[in-house]
């Protein structure tokens, strides 16, 4: 058969085209499945399972914690799904899961803070400030057992030496403005504190200390040297408290706690619904989330939890009344303790990551406009490339495209509606990888299994007293829901003969994605030397790092496709059609030039030991810092050289993540400076160096 040859630019143009004629037709899935799934999603049935969780205080190993896992559970079998059990696995503090040190379970079961007025010679109760039983928040995460009556002391943030210059803080409690995490070591083991009051703020968003009502969640250290308690109090409150401390009055507290850590065990929920081919069910999509959190934690992470819960109630429903084929892979859903329960999961059951193939993860779905949320479908890390993001983005433009004619004008074939929720189009942001939830676990260099990641942010109520069920809107819950089904469902199923069409939604998403490199690279050719937003002192020549983000980009796109063969092989003729599609891709990037071979330590070539699993930074522990230590971390370089707006550790995360035995350390040098922004190689080579000396990689004769 003849080929057809098409211009460059009128073959983009013909794509972009074929993509708006066929924008409001269901992407990937049937009409009628996608009709099944989205008339059985109920949004309300979320939400009420929701204010159940959000009557709960969710922490790790807890009792609060183990009634949701039971409560999970006992809908889990009430929706007809399979092997419904609760997973336990030890937490005592010494053992290991990976890089995860366990954290010891905490409970509490009461925490009461007054203020103490004097009254005939006698301190006396006058007024309380933080209640347990009203509001576990007030009480901070690892606070211990205590019975004291001290004066109370302001010293600033807590954190700096300074905020205790001239201030006898021994034997009394001190308010800060930091977390109690933070401020412990200064104020109770170095300087003799008996226990801390904070009025920590919210993350840093636009709406940060913007209401002085706002209680924070707390966390002292996992790991204490000196065991201690904290309360948490509103902005307003501390106000109060300054203006009088700083006149010179005596404020005293009592302060009285029943609680602390324990041994116990870390709960996952696991439940299934089982893959109908026999050469295929051994293979696994998984549905994630985390149970854990503080009351009432509804949005962070009620709302990811319920969803996911509504989807394999959905799903399994369909499946047994035969509306929707039984998926040809098993579907599992997960609900762990955050970060560490995942980190406990993979770790203990390598036959399990052998079986996933992909992730669904929720944390944070259902905000509603008070919270102030925007929706992300969130791709994986760059040393991670896979094509299910492309599914996801193609189920999110879709449910973009319908809620806006809905909005717009009232009538949409989808308008993924719940009845008492809102009526706004979604507006899903399409998004590049951010840490910060199981996922990244997931995606990890050790497991490297794909994931798909749903997720609010901003939101103004995140870790707060009022991130309550009433701010979660059932139709964001009901949308979430129909883009985790329809991706899971799809990636369960997926065969052989689902490759053209995934192919061309890859396509697709090359196009944008290398636009976006296309203009990130002419920033930097048009700056001639580094952009004045680089780091202080890091200076590169803009027009070779141009040519190294777009050999990175072609690269990336050439692995998205590779990654199909995970769930089906490419017949020839896709790959001819993805090869021409590459072709296109590099002369638009410029065709750009082979690099400069590697040279001095930059050829060096370390790969990861069999253990430990998982990122340096986890729940409650930092790895490297622990086997490193502290001073000898700090003085690493790499935090220098962070690119503008991400966190630092998405850099050290993906410069281990590079590590796979093949690559030269200047290749894994180009991949991160592509991802995020130029770094010397004697960086690299140092962070990757103290992995070295701490037994984490092994450099490569």
């Amino acid at each position: 058969m003849k080929r057809l040859v098409i211009p460059s630019v009128w073959f983009f143009l013909l794509l972009f085209d074929v993509q708006l004629a066929h924008a409001q037709q269901p992407p990937l899935l049937p009409d009628s499945t996608v009709s099944a799934i989205a008339h059985e999603l109920s949004g309300e049935i979320a939400k009420h399972n929701l204010e159940f969780l959000a009557r709960l205080h969710r922490q790790r190993g807890s009792l609060g914690f183990h009634a949701a896992a039971e409560f999970v559970a006992a809908q889990a079998r009430a929706y007809g799904l399979a092997d419904v059990k609760i997973e336990q696995f030890p937490a005592d503090g010494r053992k290991f899961y990976g890089t995860q040190r366990s954290r010891l379970p905490w409970d509490a079961e009461s925490g009461e803070l007054w203020e103490l007025r004097e009254s005939g010679g006698r301190w006396l109760p006058a007024e309380r400030l933080a209640d347990w039983d009203a509001a576990p928040i007030t009480l901070a995460e690892d606070s211990e057992s205590a019975e004291v009556s001290p004066e109370l002391v302001d010293v600033g943030s807590g954190t700096a030496e300074s905020d205790y210059a001239g201030k006898e803080v021994r034997g009394k409690i001190v308010l800060a403005a930091e977390q109690p995490g933070a401020v412990e070591h200064l104020a109770v083991q170095r300087f003799g504190a008996v226990g801390i009051v904070s009025y920590a703020q919210n993350q840093r968003t636009a709406w940060w200390g913007e209401d002085d009502n706002l209680i924070r969640w707390g966390h002292l250290n996992s790991f204490p040297v000196t065991p201690t308690f904290a309360f948490m109090i509103s902005l307003k409150r501390a106000r109060e408290l300054r203006v009088r401390l700083a006149r010179g009055e005596t404020v005293r507290l009592h302060a009285s706690v029943r609680g602390g850590r324990h041994p116990g065990a870390y709960e996952v929920v696991t439940a299934t619904i089982p893959g109908g081919d026999e050469r295929l069910r051994e293979q696994e999509i998984v549905f994630s989330c985390h149970l854990d959190h503080q009351r009432p934690g509804a949005n962070d992470n009620a709302s990811g939890c319920v969803t996911i819960l509504e989807v394999a109630r959905t799903l399994s429903k369909l499946i047994s009344e035969g509306k929707i084929p039984r998926p040809a892979r098993t579907i599992r859903f997960v609900w762990p303790p955050e970060v560490e329960g995942t980190m406990a999961l993979l770790n203990s059951k390598p036959d399990l990551v052998r079986r996933i193939q992909a992730v669904v993860h929720m944390d944070m779905v259902g905000g509603g406009p008070v919270t102030k949320a925007i929706f992300h479908i969130t791709r994986n890390p760059a040393s991670l490339p896979s094509f299910v993001n492309d599914v996801a983005e193609a189920f999110g433009d879709f449910v973009n495209r319908q809620t806006n004619e809905f909005a717009s004008t009232g009538n949409a074939s989808y308008p993924l509606v719940a009845p008492e929720g809102g009526k706004e189009a979604l507006q899903a942001d399409f998004a590049n990888f951010t840490p910060g939830s199981d996922h990244e676990i997931y995606a990890e260099g050790s497991f490297r299994i794909p994931a798909i990641y749903f997720n609010d942010w901003p939101d103004r109520y995140i870790h707060t007293n009022f991130d309550a069920a009433a701010n979660i809107d059932p139709t964001k819950l009901l949308r979430a829901g129909f883009l985790g089904a329809a991706s899971g469902y799809f990636l369960a199923s997926m065969s052989p003969a689902d490759v053209p069409a995934i192919l061309y939604r890859v396509m697709a998403g090359s196009l944008r994605r290398t636009a976006y490199a296309l203009q990130r690279s002419e920033e930097w050719r048009s700056a001639k030397t580094s952009p004045k937003a680089w780091p202080a002192g890091n200076k590169f020549d803009a027009g070779a790092e141009a040519g190294n983000l777009a050999r990175f980009e072609l690269k990336y796109e050439r692995a998205i496709v590779d990654s199909m063969e995970r769930f089906a092989p490419l017949p020839p003729e896709a790959r001819s059609q993805s090869d021409g599609s590459l072709e296109h891709l590099r002369a638009l990037l410029g065709n750009p030039s082979a690099p400069p071979p590697a040279s001095g330590d930059g050829k060096l070539v370390f790969t990861r030991n069999p253990e430990p699993k998982g990122p340096m930074s986890v729940f409650g522990y930092d790895y490297l810092i622990a086997h490193y230590g502290a001073e000898r971390t700090r003085a690493l370089r790499l935090d220098q050289f962070t690119a503008p707006g991400s966190a630092g550790e998405s850099t050290a995360y993906e410069i281990l993540n590079f590590v796979d035995g093949k690559r030269k350390a200047q290749e894994i040098r180009d991949a991160v400076s592509a991802e995020f922004a130029p770094l010397p190689l004697e960086v690299v080579v140092e962070y990757l160096r103290a992995l070295e000396t701490i037994a984490v990689l092994r450099h490569l004769p």
